[in-house]
């Protein structure tokens, strides 16, 4: 069995899902620090050539791309970090035989942190545009968009974006949320998701089969993070400009805002900790 390369490695949870992984497989991790862990780690940046030339020690068979520049990012690092070098990492390592890419994109890639962003349709789907005005956003979307991009050049690589929710440790989860004006990342903030949630999509997404292409799917719960009926609080944000009608439908009440039946089919993943 090779490796598998864990970006990111000192994170939250790239931490957690070294501990989670280290007993079922060979696991190296990569990290701007040392990681507090006996695995195989090397420290460098994942955008420098030269620190990528020091993984060619192991033979990779997949990696877990979580290292990246967060919200807020700058135009310039968000571009530099998140797309210019998730392109050499994917390059450097497809030369060299991986073909299972898992990639930690975000919900924001479909453009929520601005508060004039409007949903094309509720619940959002996985393949929901970007309509990002901030670059972090657009980032993680272009970071799908490689994955695209290399899988039409590799018919066999298994390129697998997550888009994330807001990840928080299980100790801290948030109160659901009542109904608050619309600011910036509002709706991250009714879609919230457990450490160990996200440790365990990201889990299920290693172990399932190779599945030659490029995939981006909602990786949230099932419900919205919310005390309110999730159309109340739509209503309130967006008014008649979004049909909620999906939230008035028996069962659905407090469904979450991004659609997850993609991630349960092909993973298997439901999130355990829900509001």
């Amino acid at each position: 069995m090779g490796y598998t390369l864990v970006t990111g490695a000192n994170g939250l949870i790239g931490r957690a899902l070294l501990a989670a992984l280290s007993g079922s497989r060979p696991v190296v991790a990569l990290s701007r620090r040392a990681v507090d862990s006996a695995l195989p780690t090397v420290v460098g940046d994942f955008t420098c050539a030269t620190d990528l030339r020091r993984l060619d020690a192991y033979d990779l068979q997949a990696v877990v791309h979580l290292a990246a520049v967060t919200g807020g990012c700058s135009e310039s690092d968000g571009l530099r970090v998140n797309v210019a070098g998730t392109r050499g990492l994917i390059r450097h390592l497809l030369d060299r035989g991986c073909r299972k890419f898992v990639l930690a994109s975000s919900i924001a890639a479909v453009g929520l942190a601005d508060p004039a962003f409007r949903p094309l349709e509720v619940p959002i789907p996985d393949e929901h545009p970007c309509l990002a005005r901030d670059a972090y956003g657009l980032s993680k979307y272009l970071m799908e968009e490689l994955a695209r991009y290399f899988s039409r050049q590799c018919p066999d690589l298994d390129g697998l974006s997550l888009r994330l929710a807001s990840v928080d440790d299980d100790r801290r989860l948030p109160q659901p949320q009542g109904i608050r004006p619309l600011g910036p990342w509002a709706p991250a903030g009714i879609t919230v998701m457990a450490l160990s949630d996200a440790v365990r999509a990201f889990t299920l997404a290693l172990d399932a089969p190779r599945r030659p292409g490029a995939r981006v799917l909602n990786a949230a719960p099932p419900l919205a993070w919310v005390a309110v009926p999730t159309a109340r609080i739509l209503r309130e944000w967006y008014g008649a400009s979004v049909d909620a009608a999906y939230f008035h439908q028996p069962g659905q009440e407090f469904a979450s805002l991004f659609d997850v039946r993609r991630v349960r089919d092909e993973l298997g993943f439901v999130a355990d900790r829900l509001p």
